[in-house]
């Protein structure tokens, strides 16, 4: 039988003497707030209290939580079996998702390479361009193109193409392997995208004989600053990529199943890059699973080389448990009408997050998709300001100058209502 919960005190205390959360000290850890339920867009507290959950669990839970569907996929497969290695074997649950991504995503990605996390899932990516490259006897193509205010995760290759300067991972600067990076995009998403705005990428790509690859999030910039700029600055990079023969990855972690209007924002620009990496709401939320796709020739240019093989192989690649999820999270989406509930929510947070614009401490407020971002002037505390939404009943989570939301798509108009203007709320305290 399980054993019977904690009293919250000593499980409080337990977690400050053991659990080291991310982004955090561990020697003075921060408040955490106990939670011991979750349903629909609710997490319930130990004290009893509930949380209108703004960020879908870092931005991973489109149906909420607790979904009956979700939940009897996951019954369902755990009666079957929870893994099973997929280096020589395959299984229903594998093959099922790796035939609905190829078909969902944008056209030529036929091969798809299933691993643990979007930080793994861009370590893949990578891997297959380098080793894509040196199957074609050029092995000197070894470093990658990004543009600043990217994030592609926490791992080390993955840091290395994140923002080298106003990125988190600054103290790594002098250990990371060096790559090139062009300026931010600058036009705004909706605007159109000049020559001029493309200079600096294409000076880059003239200027290095060396690169590999462009490795860019289409449309949103994530864990960088919440940047949306123009689809026309995206077709511009694939045919840049194009015309100086380098690969073109498209990091769509955060922004995959729908977030931003679109099934993949790539949809935005009319473009499909060589190679995909998809993660975060791949399960809506219950476990952790990503995947990296690529084009039939990449596939073939790494495969027809000397390893004869993509060399990397995760334990837990392709886990049965996951992948029954994901697959059962990617066909409740897509058999629901779910572009319109995303554009319910786009039209509800533009509606209510515009008073802010008005406040002397916010920089910009903009809207796409389910996402919401109000930015402020100054850097923003985060304990405390995270504790100002608790005692409202929300869970919003900013970092940097950001206060933000990406509800899970379920949400009704009352609670986003509560929501953003709680957002609204939190930053006329801090910046009227």
């Amino acid at each position: 039988m399980p054993s019977p919960p904690l009293p919250t005190d000593e499980l409080l205390q337990l977690d400050r003497q053991h659990a080291w959360h991310p982004y955090a000290s561990a020697v003075e850890p921060p408040a955490v707030y106990p939670v011991v339920a979750a349903r629909g867009v609710r997490l319930q507290l130990a004290d009893g209290r509930e949380l209108i959950d703004g960020t879908s669990s870092w931005w991973s839970a489109l149906h909420g939580y607790n979904h009956p569907v979700l939940n009897a996929a996951a019954h369902d497969q755990l009666a079957r079996m929870s893994n099973v290695m997929f280096g020589g074997l395959t299984h229903p649950a594998a093959v099922k998702l790796c035939t609905l991504l190829a078909r969902l995503t944008p056209a030529a990605l036929n091969r798809v390479f299933l691993c643990d996390s979007g930080s793994v899932a861009v370590e893949i990516a990578i891997k297959m361009a380098l080793q894509f490259w040196q199957a074609q006897g050029r092995a000197d193509k070894c470093r990658l193109l990004t543009v600043r205010s990217g994030y592609h995760g926490d791992t080390f290759m993955a840091m290395s193409v994140c923002d080298p300067v106003d990125g988190m991972h600054q103290l790594f600067g002098g250990i990371l392997p060096r790559h090139y990076f062009a300026d931010k995009p600058s036009p705004r998403f909706g605007e159109t995208c000049g020559e001029h705005d493309l200079a600096s990428l294409r000076q880059v790509l003239a200027a290095h004989d060396d690169i590999a690859a462009v490795i860019i999030e289409p449309i949103v910039q994530g864990a960088g600053g919440m940047h949306f700029y123009s689809a026309d600055y995206l077709r511009g990079v694939r045919e840049l990529c194009d015309r100086h023969g380098v690969l073109l990855i498209c990091d769509e972690i955060a922004t995959g199943f729908g977030r931003t209007g679109k099934l993949f924002a790539c949809e935005h620009a009319g473009i499909s890059p060589d190679i995909l990496c998809v993660g975060k709401a791949i399960t809506g939320g219950y476990l952790s699973l990503a995947a990296t796709l690529c084009t039939d020739a990449v596939a073939a240019g790494i495969c027809g080389g000397g390893a004869g093989a993509l060399m990397h192989g995760p334990t837990f690649m392709g886990n049965p448990l996951a992948c029954a999820i994901a697959c059962a999270s990617i066909e409740l989406l897509i058999s629901q009408p779910w572009q319109r509930a995303v554009a319910a929510i786009e039209n509800r947070l533009r509606i209510e997050l515009e008073p802010a614009r008005e406040f002397q401490g916010v920089a910009d407020v903009r809207v796409l998709g389910a996402i919401g971002v109000i930015e402020m002037k100054n850097p923003i505390a985060v304990a405390s300001v995270q504790d100002r939404f608790v005692q409202r009943g929300l869970w919003v989570r900013p970092f940097g100058n950001l206060i933000y939301t990406m509800p899970p798509f379920i949400i009704d108009d009352a609670d986003l209502t509560t929501l953003a203007r709680g957002m609204v709320a939190v930053a006329a305290e801090l910046g009227a």
